[in-house]
């Protein structure tokens, strides 16, 4: 099919080639035979609908005529947002990325198209169909980067929380990026946002960043619940956040104390602990909040064990434990922390490791969801557990056994790109290097080639940022 050739020449020459007539290709693909002729004879243009069953009554692949359409439908004439909406949501589902990007860059030269743009973006957005939301996004916050609308800093949200996933040096720069513009967010997607950051600047371990964005996130979420609650209760109010404002609060206590955890600070992790074990003030009292506050009441019993067990109380294992037995979306954080506490306080959890056989023989395979934590989170909290693990069975002269996690730490860490537990590794392996078998400095070696690799990528990856 040449580059200058249209659909009507196309379809004209394929019922020429296949010997039948204008009559029968209708019948074949359902369109009246006198729509056909008019589009044939230049008399009217091809509906989105229309333009797939003529594809399909040629034989061709889906989307195959979706470069001719532009061109003729949409380049050489006027604006037709009836014609390039459902266009946008079929290039979508058929990933024409390259289609969504040419009819987005078209329409943005007439800028009153922007706010439809961005509503279609949203849709493709909630339909999970992010890469073609992104191209949309990216366009329209181009088109009002000079402005400081709210527009603009939803865009950067989406873009934001499209961007973010395994890499860690591309969600560092999300992060970084989106940061200014929260403040331009509208009320509630500014605690979602500022929630969303801490978040992912807790699975960065930038400590001082989940305080600050913790803290910012209660202040807000404060001055929402007086409004809503409290004595200068607002009578009307615009959009909601995704979740009941006292999670908001609840939540950056939460975050707080699992700063103050990181800090090494037990106690005041306990404070907090404490601040969040007592929601009598909470006065929503819908299905979903009474969901939530059990939530944070089973968080508050966890965290307090394992806050106690940091401090060095080898007495809350058993409660730990049994606490972990009900709620196995939280093992794996649970057993870090017991490895951790083992390895500081030198205590003997061999017990604890045998109960949990099982469950620690199938984190491995796990590559989605970890409780309550995203795969991010929790591929990062992987590597850390198998740090301590190989560091506890080293420590206890299990050489084998201990360079085995050791290498398969070092391997989860190199994948994470960048993440601190390769220092670890490294230094764990160097200090035992006498006990390493020569398939296991060969797999070192390997692994250490390709934490090479990766520092020069990310050198090359900031450098075209700056």
């Amino acid at each position: 099919m040449k580059e200058t050739t249209t659909i009507r020449a196309e379809l004209e020459q394929y019922i020429r080639r296949e010997g039948i007539t204008i009559s029968k290709f209708g019948e074949n693909t359902g369109i009246n035979a006198g729509t056909i002729s008019a589009i044939i004879n230049g008399n009217r243009p091809i509906a989105m609908l229309l333009l797939d069953r003529i594809g399909a009554g040629m034989g061709l692949e889906e989307g195959s005529l979706y470069e001719l359409y532009i061109d003729e439908f949409i380049r050489n004439t006027a604006p037709n947002w009836r014609r390039v909406r459902p266009f946008l949501h079929r290039c979508a589902e058929l990933n024409k990325l390259d289609c969504i990007k040419q009819v987005v860059e078209f329409m943005m030269d007439y800028l009153i198209y922007a706010p439809a743009l961005f509503e279609t973006a949203e849709e493709l957005f909630s339909e999970g169909k992010l890469e073609a939301a992104a191209i949309i996004y990216k366009n329209v916050s181009e088109s009002e980067k000079y402005q400081h609308s709210e527009r603009l800093a939803l865009c950067q949200y989406r873009l934001f929380t499209i961007a973010v996933g395994d890499d860690q040096d591309e969600n560092l720069w999300a992060a970084t990026h989106f940061e200014s513009f929260v403040d331009r967010l509208g009320e509630a997607d500014q605690l979602d946002a500022l929630r969303d950051l801490a978040n992912t600047y807790a699975s960065l371990r930038r400590w001082d960043k989940v305080e600050w964005f913790a803290e910012k996130m209660a202040q807000k979420a404060k001055v929402q619940y007086e409004q809503k609650y409290g004595n200068t209760r607002r009578s009307e109010r615009g959009k909601e956040p995704k979740g009941p404002l006292f999670m908001y609060i609840v939540y950056s206590y939460v975050l707080r104390a699992g700063v103050w955890d990181e800090r090494g600070d037990y106690q005041k992790a306990l404070e907090y602990v404490s601040l969040y074990s007592d929601l009598s003030w909470v006065q929503e009292d819908t299905e979903e909040a009474r969901r939530l506050k059990a939530l944070c009441s089973n968080w508050a019993e966890a965290n307090g064990y394992l806050y106690q067990l940091m401090s060095g109380s080898l007495d809350v294992i058993p409660q730990y434990v049994d606490y972990l037995e009900k709620n196995e979306g939280e093992i794996l954080v649970g057993l870090h922390k017991i490895m951790v506490a083992a390895n500081r306080y030198d205590f003997n959890v061999d017990h604890v490791l045998l109960h949990f056989e099982k469950q620690i023989e199938a984190f491995a395979d796990q590559h989605v969801k970890v409780g309550t934590y995203t795969e991010q989170m929790s591929a990062d909290l992987y590597a850390r557990f198998l740090a301590e693990m190989a560091c506890y069975d080293l420590n206890k002269h299990r050489y084998s056994k201990g360079m085995k996690f050791l290498l398969e730490s070092l391997s989860y860490s190199v994948v994470l790109n960048g993440n601190p537990v390769t220092i670890k590794c490294v230094g764990l392996f160097e200090k035992y290097r006498h006990t390493a078998t020569s398939e296991d400095k060969e797999e070192y070696k390997n692994l250490l080639g390709e934490v090479e690799y990766i520092h020069d990528k990310k050198d090359r990856f900031f450098s075209a940022r700056i």
